[in-house]
């Protein structure tokens, strides 16, 4: 059989039709490469370790910031003055909702006392009206 690199064959078969022929497909030579060499690295080798790096003075990881310990202790103690002032601002409203708590509860156990002596009152007065009704019924 002979290839040819288009799909179908123009010379026709037995039947008058063209042939179709699939083109053989070439696998990619690999580039060579060379050995990585050993991955382990002795304790002693001078390519373990952090490594010194030396910024140019235009290079903008020399110009970050650097803080003095003076530094450092002004921002502690903005922090801490600043949670005080958090931690003093929440006591507060905790101390004025227990205090509206204080006066609910108080304005509660008024009203509950009323309305014990108003049912005393009601039904002393059913109980009386009831003895009233049963003896004028009796006197006729």
């Amino acid at each position: 059989l002979e290839r040819s690199d288009s799909a179908v064959s123009t010379t026709p078969s037995d039947n008058n039709e063209p042939t179709i022929h699939q083109p053989i497909p070439t696998r990619p030579r690999l580039p060579s490469r060379q050995s990585s060499g050993p991955l382990v690295v002795p304790r002693d080798s001078s390519a373990v370790g952090p490594v010194e790096s030396h910024y140019g003075p235009d290079d903008v990881r020399a110009m970050s910031p650097r803080r003095t310990s003076e530094d450092i202790d002004k921002m502690g103690k903005e922090a801490r003055e600043e949670l005080r002032k958090h931690a003093q601002a929440l006591q507060d409203s905790l101390l004025t909702i227990f205090n509206r708590i204080e006066a609910v509860r108080e304005e509660h156990d008024k009203l509950d006392s009323n309305n014990k002596f108003l049912q005393k009152y009601i039904g002393d007065l059913m109980s009386t009206s009831k003895i009233t009704a049963t003896s004028s019924r009796s006197k006729k």
